[in-house]
């Protein structure tokens, strides 16, 4: 059932009928909504629109919450059932508390929507004429808050002189419009990625409006307007088309003329409001703090004394903000309604509801059974709403268990009511697709409306409009890291390490072409083609700082270096292989399918499983019921869930009487993941227990006499574990996390362990992709890319060091009985900083820890720390190595302009681990004084709250841990010598090369028998040279950058659907295809088939082709088909074609090929022969 029934449902309330009424009635100016609790608001609100009729006059109603996440929660009711067309939600423009002065541009977006669509209701009341009416829905719902109501807006008069209103059809002139968005103080672009930036390219002009979450392209035809479409920031395609745009520019920056925001609402407009008292003296609060002395600073620094004056200006709060006897005449003005738990003053009408709040279940399902019999025998029906079809079906999994049946079945024994029997037998309940805030049972309708996460304890997120614009600053950060500028350094698979010199055009023939010119030492210049940029790469490595010594071309030291990094590869790889070889014909334990008890667990977990995680688990558990050894390595981000994943194989492993191993680096993970696991396995019939050095030696005697006796189920523990006085009863699967903390030695006491048990290994460093492909053969590897949903996003603030922003942070954390880490880099001045602390939050229990401590202290402490012995860590970076603590929501970093953006993702990552709100504090100096490297790494931290694919990539980039981890440490050397995707390419070489020589035996069984071979087994590559014009002109797509990343997305598609789908995307960004693009198209279908061929090289020129064949004359490509066809095709074409050797070299030449697209199609013909 769809969510939006529930409101038709809702409409048969008489209760609906009446507030109608009340609201129709012009005397009744307060309405009391009685007894509604959870989300029933929203839902009974969603209803009054569904039954409101067009006739009437619209009904414009702002609903004010008491704070920010509330009124996001109402808002993500609301638009579930509704959406979002009708629905605005109206933020505060401020990023924290209004006193800081941190203005968020993506909610400018939100408010200045809200504003015009408002402005735009106002304008239609007045000239009531029927079709503005009918263009606009029964009503106009905004959500906001006291913050947000706070804030003086921009009066209608100026808003109306500060709209473009642009329709398909109409006449405007181009030049005229760049510059009415340029005196608007709109900035021209190359691209549009965030708000209040245009670009013109040709006809098109893409505007990014602040009315708006998505930009607008404007297509025109001469001066007539021919399309509106909106378009995606991150990728820059069109999404939907409109008929009607407004272009609104940025409405913050007006400072004389301002009003409240109720200014602007229509005179019968309904305030919703869920306590005034509240509300009133919320905003009076907020007036009277004002702004701090410390957000005044930091705006005045490095500006002039005239600009100084103005920032003094538009800063003082008379300018700014409402005060609170102003706002109270303001909203006397308007006819409200109140739905909270006490009306204010006397209502003239009140109607009352019957509705309870979803009982908490906790996770007990034998409980939450016996509720919803109870609901049904009273003759409710059961609604149950989930966001996932699988967790409806795991409820029902559940329910039809006979566990539960059988445990049910105890308690309907005692009943002689045989007609509680045969409700009992099937719990029914209609599932609905999308799920609200919080659950209720309405005892006027009899209707449950229960939903999924309060049943299994998850956090639920709401989503707002705004996090679209937000991705627009990730797009761009990430599209820099991909970008090469002049001057950067890269490297060219065959001659080595060079600087890049840009995209040149240089004359062919009588033509030009585009090429890509490298620097190398003694100033030589190789001119790479557009058709080979896959060779090339930009030199990346680990951060040491000098830059790397150029090639120099003709000494050959470069292949030295390539050959001498593939035999050091080959001579790891091969031992991996072997290892693999002889677990393939190992007997392991097959373990049996999933129990009742398995689908309880996996159900009960906290957050909604991620599709990597739930096809991880899949896996694992596939492995686990073949007899083959498990060997599988699960790799994610920090906090993505491996430990789950773990949890889950370990409690199967245990229900089938085995023990488990889980072995981890240090004893503060040990003892952590002892708390995890306890927790989670809580009611389950396992024991766990833990091994380290934090044990006394009588506790470690006992849990050893237990083990051998098979009392223990779960044993996690460090290096201990691998002891000899410890004796396993019956040892069923190993589980290693954070492998590569592991020394060598360790490592081979494992290998002896495990031949023939089943191992799960677990590792946070993102092992890059190819070198995962390469090595595929040696392990089987899941790994977890996509955050899990329902966290909440981390709220991350830059500031400059001052006591105030540390107390208010310590203060905040505390009030709620949080904990706090604060990491300083420096071990010399922890004392000032707890000093300082100390003087400002008194009563803060402050514990120091940093690395020259000794283990014990260290760990007494952090033990300490997660104990709640302290409210504040002050320590080091050692928070980055795997710590977890769940009750700590804050994390205060200090100097953050000096860490690397992985080293801040990561000790970001250890804060909102659980369902509470987490704040990072960046402390750093002031912007202007910060390198601009510096200041662009905070601000995408800053921007980015919610951290997902995005930063895989820029793990990738930053990082080179993951592949060094892999093979052991030897390879760093080669990779500083080489850049990483060089290293990469050449691994990927040396791995082939060994399936080819040494082992074929082991792939022969994965290498199909008597297959037809191609051409591509013998050639890596077909590379092409040409005299015609190729390229993408420099008025088609602007900017080198962009058409850089632009051929090398060409290079890198491998099949006619990718291209097809690249020539759209070209064609809705940048127009039709000029001619030279589309001979650009068409080289990437003729590398594919030469290289099918076996064609090593294809030449056009003066209207020939010639394909030079594999090389080497004894290959076995020339008893191939592949070669075959090519001979075929000379017979039937004798005239056209020539077959020649040169030196020893092969080649055929055809003529009458005047375009690419001509080449292509006698390649084609030659595929097809015989």
């Amino acid at each position: 059932m769809e969510i939006k029934e529930i409101s038709k449902l809702y409409e048969a309330l008489p209760q609906c009928g009446a507030f109608l009424k009340a609201i129709g009635d012009k005397s009744v100016r307060h309405v009391f909504l009685k007894g509604m609790l959870a989300s029933s608001a929203s839902v009974f609100f969603a209803a009054v629109a569904g039954k409101k009729s067009k006739k009437e006059q619209p009904l414009t109603a702002v609903f004010v919450l008491q704070d920010n996440d509330e009124a996001g929660y109402f808002y993500h009711d609301l638009t579930q059932i509704l959406g979002t067309d009708n629905v605005l939600f109206y933020p505060s423009s401020y990023r924290r508390a209004v006193k800081y002065g941190q203005r968020d541009s993506a909610n400018e977006i939100l408010r200045t929507e809200a504003l015009s669509r408002l402005a735009a209701v106002e304008g239609k009341g007045k000239k009531s004429d029927s079709s503005a009416k009918s263009q606009q829905g029964a009503y106009l719902y905004v959500v906001t808050c006291p913050e947000a109501l706070s804030e003086l807006v921009v009066s209608k008069r100026r808003l109306d002189e500060r709209t473009i209103n642009i329709a398909v059809g109409d006449i405007v002139n181009l030049a005229d419009l760049g510059r009415q968005l340029r005196e608007f103080g709109f900035k021209e672009e190359d691209y549009v990625y965030e708000p209040g930036q245009f670009a013109m390219r040709g006809s098109i002009v893409d505007v990014y409006s602040y009315s708006s979450e998505l930009p607008f392209r404007i297509d025109f035809f001469g001066d007539e307007v021919d399309t509106i479409r909106t378009f995606e920031v991150a990728d820059q395609l069109s999404k939907d088309h409109k008929k009607d745009i407004q272009i609104v520019p940025e409405l913050a920056q007006i400072v004389e003329d301002k009003q409240p925001f109720t200014a602007l609402l229509p005179d019968d407009a309904t305030l919703v409001i869920k306590d005034r008292l509240y509300l009133c003296s919320a905003v009076e609060k907020i007036y009277d703090e004002g702004f701090s002395s410390q957000a005044l600073a930091s705006r005045l620094e490095g500006a002039t004394e005239m600009e100084q004056e103005q920032i003094m200006r538009d800063m003082r709060k008379e300018n700014n903000l409402v005060s609170g006897v102003r706002f109270r005449e303001e909203i006397c003005k308007f006819r409200f309604v109140e739905f909270g738990p006490q009306p204010t003053g006397t209502p003239q009408a009140t109607i009352a509801f019957s509705i309870s709040p979803q009982p908490l279940f906790h996770k007990n399902f034998e409980l939450l059974a016996k509720t919803l019999e109870d609901y049904l025998l009273q003759g409710y029906k059961l609604y149950i709403l989930a966001d996932s079809e699988k967790q409806t079906r795991r409820l029902k999994e559940i329910f039809e268990s006979d566990e539960l049946k059988a445990l049910r079945n105890i308690h309907h024994d005692k009943s002689p009511n045989s007609e509680a029997l045969s409700v009992a037998d099937r719990l029914e309940f209609t599932p609905v697709d999308h799920t609200l805030h919080e659950g209720f049972a309405d005892n006027d309708l009899r209707l449950c409306f229960f939903t999924d996460h309060q049943i299994f304890d998850r956090f639920h997120k709401y989503n707002l409009k705004s996090d679209k614009a937000r991705t627009g600053k990730m797009a761009l950060t990430m599209k820099e890291l991909q970008e090469m500028e002049p001057g950067d350094f890269i490297v060219h698979i065959d001659f080595g390490i060079g600087k890049f010199g840009g995209l040149v055009r240089v004359p062919v023939g009588d033509t030009y072409q585009e090429v890509i010119r490298i620097y190398y030492q003694r100033g030589d210049i190789v001119d790479v083609s557009i058709h080979s940029l896959y060779k090339i790469s930009k030199y990346r490595r680990s951060d040491t700082g000098e830059p790397p010594r150029l090639s120099t071309l003709g000494t050959g030291a470069w292949d030295r270096l390539k050959e001498r990094t593939k035999k050091r590869i080959k001579d790891i790889a091969r031992d991996l292989i072997k290892l693999y070889a002889k677990r393939r014909h190992e007997k392991g334990f097959a373990f049996t399918a999933d129990s009742y008890l398995q689908h309880e667990l996996e159900a009960s977990f906290l957050y909604e499983d991620t599709p990597d995680q739930s096809r991880a688990t899949q896996d694992v558990k596939a492995d686990m019921e073949s007899a083959r050894p498990m060997d599988r390595l699960v790799c994610g981000d920090v906090g993505f869930g491996k430990t789950e994943v773990a949890i889950r194989a370990a409690f199967k492993a245990a229900t089938d009487g085995k023990q488990v191993a889980v072995l981890v680096p240090t004893t503060v993970l040990a003892f952590q993941h002892y708390k995890t696991f306890r927790d989670r396995l809580k009611d389950m019939p396992v024991r766990v227990d833990y091994l380290s050095r934090a044990r006394s030696a009588k506790q470690t005697r006992e849990v050893l006499a237990d083990l051998k006796e098979g009392k223990i189920d779960i044993l996690i523990g460090t290096h201990k574990l691998l002891g000899k006085s410890v004796e396993w009863h019956d040892l069923g699967l190993l589980v290693i996390d954070e492998e590569h903390k592991f020394g060598v030695a360790t490592k081979e006491k494992l290998r002896k362990l495990k031949t023939n048990i089943d191992t799960l290994t677990m590792s946070a460093t993102p092992i890059p992709r190819t070198l995962q492909f390469s090595l595929m053969g040696a392990r089987d590897m899941s790994i977890i890319r996509t955050p899990p949903p329902n966290r909440y996003p981390v709220q991350t603030d830059l500031g400059v060091f001052s006591h105030e922003i540390i107390a208010d942070a310590i203060n905040f954390e505390m009030s709620r009985n949080g904990q706090v880490y604060f990491v300083n880099n420096r071990i010399s001045n922890l004392p000032e900083i707890a000093a300082m602390i100390h003087k400002y939050v008194p009563d803060a229990r402050v514990a120091i820890g940093h690395g020259q401590m000794s283990p014990e202290e260290l760990e007494k402490i952090i033990i300490g720390f997660m104990d709640y012995d302290y409210d504040v860590l002050l320590s080091t970076t050692i928070v980055e190595n795997g710590i977890d603590i769940s009750n700590a929501n804050t994390i205060i970093i200090n100097d953050a302009h000096k860490f690397g953006l992985s080293d801040l993702h990561q000790m970001r990552g250890r804060v909102g681990r659980s369902n509470r709100k987490a704040f990072c504090y960046l402390l750093a100096p002031p912007k202007s004084a910060l390198t601009p490297e510096a200041r662009r790494r905070l601000e995408a931290l800053e921007n980015f709250s919610e951290l997902g694919s995005g930063f895989n990539l820029a793990m990738q980039d930053l990082d080179i841990r993951g592949a060094g981890n892999l093979l052991g440490a030897e390879q760093s050397g080669f990779m500083e010598d080489l850049g990483y995707e060089t290293y990469q390419k050449i691994l990927n070489q040396a791995v082939t090369e060994l399936k080819n020589d040494e082992f074929q035996d082991v792939y022969a069984e994965e290498i199909a028998q008597g297959r037809e071979i191609s051409g591509d087994e013998f050639v890596e590559d077909c590379s092409v040279e040409s005299d015609l014009e190729m390229y993408f002109p420099e008025c088609y797509v602007p900017g080198s950058s962009e058409r850089m990343l632009l051929y090398r997305e060409l290079d890198n598609i491998e099949d006619d659907q990718q291209l097809d789908t690249y020539r759209q995307r070209l064609a809705d960004r940048f127009g039709p295809l000029p001619r030279e693009g589309e001979e650009l198209l068409q080289v990437v279908p003729l590398r594919r088939l030469g290289k099918r061929l076996g064609c090593e090289k294809i030449i056009l020129k003066q209207g020939r082709m010639q394909m030079q064949f594999v090389s080497n004359p004894d290959s076995a490509y020339y008893r191939s088909q592949a070669f075959g066809r090519a001979l075929n095709y000379i017979g039937t074409h004798t005239r056209r074609c020539n077959l020649k050797e040169v030196n020893g070299k092969r080649s055929m030449v055809i003529t009458g090929i005047p375009t690419v697209k001509d080449a292509v199609d006698v390649l084609t013909e030659i595929t097809k022969m015989p």
